[in-house]
């Protein structure tokens, strides 16, 4: 587990603290209500406003509760995300270590990780000149396919943080 929030973790705990907050609020002011209506007896207009302030904060109580849950939905998918796109790095990079270390491509393990890695690096192989010295080869466009599966996982997650935070109204 990192030590740091990410950003969509922060903003989920921001919400879950205001919602405490909005909560803590509306169960206070009903108490209070509850005591100034024990020792008056307010009119029908009074009491007509006090209907409406009770519907909108429980209103606004609901309206929270349903965004956090849509929030903590974006967070989970968003940490199953992190943790597919970080098995791929983690298998580009093992296939970029062993291509330049000159692995042998008999070696089982070579050729697991050969079949395994295959459809993500299908689309660049060949796309631009590997170097090399010896049988140790850089493959360059495994590298390039590293870091268009890095955009891709922060376009995702940009998109998941769309779906996580509150919508202002304009």
């Amino acid at each position: 587990m990192e030590a740091t929030q990410t950003p969509v973790a922060g903003d989920n705990a921001r919400r879950i603290s205001q919602h405490e907050a909005v909560k803590a609020k509306f169960e206070r002011d009903a108490q209070a209500r509850i005591a100034r209506e024990s020792t008056q007896a307010p009119g029908s207009e009074e009491k007509a406003v006090a209907a409406k302030l009770r519907e909108r904060a429980a209103h606004e109580v609901v309206e929270s509760e349903s965004e956090l849950q849509r929030a903590r939905g974006a967070t989970r998918l968003s940490q199953f995300v992190d943790y597919g796109f970080y098995l791929i790095y983690g298998l580009i990079g093992l296939e970029i270590v062993l291509e330049f270390l000159a692995a042998r491509q008999s070696s089982g393990f070579k050729q697991f990780l050969d079949t395994v890695t295959t459809p993500f690096l299908a689309p660049f192989k060949g796309l631009m000149a590997d170097p090399s010295v010896g049988s140790m080869q850089l493959m360059l466009s495994y590298v390039a396919a590293l870091v268009v599966y890095a955009l891709l996982h922060m376009a995702v997650n940009g998109l998941l943080r769309l779906f996580a935070e509150k919508k202002a109204a304009i």
